[in-house]
């Protein structure tokens, strides 16, 4: 299939299931997709769980920070039978479209979604437009970082969290991973720190292809790891975005060509 990113490689190291929808994006824009998942996600119920869910009525708020975290919440709300009345009757904030839309899918409005989808600014638009008079639940996994919580201590606002998935790297994925990054390939993809942190323990082959990361969060991340040649989406932080980040990519390239080629004549 052609289309701008037509013999393109690109390198897809999100967690499994997610990984076929970037793959299939790829494809459709005419690109080749080299799926090597670095990340498994799995759904986790730990002891005080139960406990949390039984007792929402303390909560003013509940805060999803991934999509991830909405399908794990729900499989333990649908497991120990809390009636969905105790959740709509909370305030909801996701952290971007697609945590909102997977919220939407399960019939729970979102009230609250910040402008640009990253934990510093969802904590920084929140606490300068509303006053919490209750406590805060924040819906996190293993690995989640600690953004939201320390602005929330700062501010004096009363939280607890749920842990309900676990990320662990894909330790069975470094040949293949290793064999991807010697072997012919345009843009390696990341859409969290988590993956970055996974590609340099299962390699030591240094990035100088074109590096593309979801958002602020992963950027910063892969400069901590000495990755340079970085291209991001400039506003809306979503694999369509990313992808649209590297055809722009590509035509910048061949234009700067184009105008070489025209000096050179």
């Amino acid at each position: 299939m052609s289309g701008p990113l037509e013999a393109k490689k690109i390198i897809v190291t999100r967690e499994e299931i997610n990984n076929r929808y970037f793959a299939k994006k790829i494809l459709q824009y005419g690109g080749t997709p080299i799926e090597v998942p670095l990340l498994s996600i799995t759904c986790e119920d730990r002891k005080e769980n139960k406990t949390i869910l039984n007792d929402l009525d303390q909560y003013e708020w509940i805060f999803f920070t991934s999509a991830n975290g909405v399908e794990c919440f729900f499989q333990l709300v649908e497991m120990y039978h809390i009636p969905f009345s105790n959740i709509n009757n909370k305030k909801i904030a996701a952290v971007g479209r697609k945590t909102k839309d997977k919220l939407n899918n399960f019939g729970i409005k979102v009230d609250f979604i910040p402008t640009t989808f990253n934990a510093e600014t969802m904590a920084k638009e929140f606490l300068s437009s509303y006053s919490v008079t209750k406590q805060v639940l924040f819906v996190r996994g293993n690995l989640s970082r600690p953004v939201l919580i320390e602005e929330f201590e700062k501010a004096g606002v009363s939280y607890r969290t749920i842990e309900v998935y676990k990320t662990t790297i894909k330790e069975e994925n470094k040949q293949l991973l290793n064999k991807a990054v010697e072997g012919p390939y345009d843009f390696i993809t990341f859409t969290s720190p988590s993956a970055i942190d996974a590609f340099n323990k299962l390699t030591e082959y240094v990035i100088t292809k074109p590096c593309v990361c979801i958002g602020t969060t992963t950027k910063q991340r892969a400069l901590e790891r000495g990755i340079t040649n970085i291209l991001m989406p400039m506003e809306e932080f979503t694999i369509d975005a990313m992808i649209e980040c590297m055809v722009n990519y590509i035509k910048e390239r061949q234009e700067e060509q184009w105008n070489l080629n025209d000096i050179e004549d």
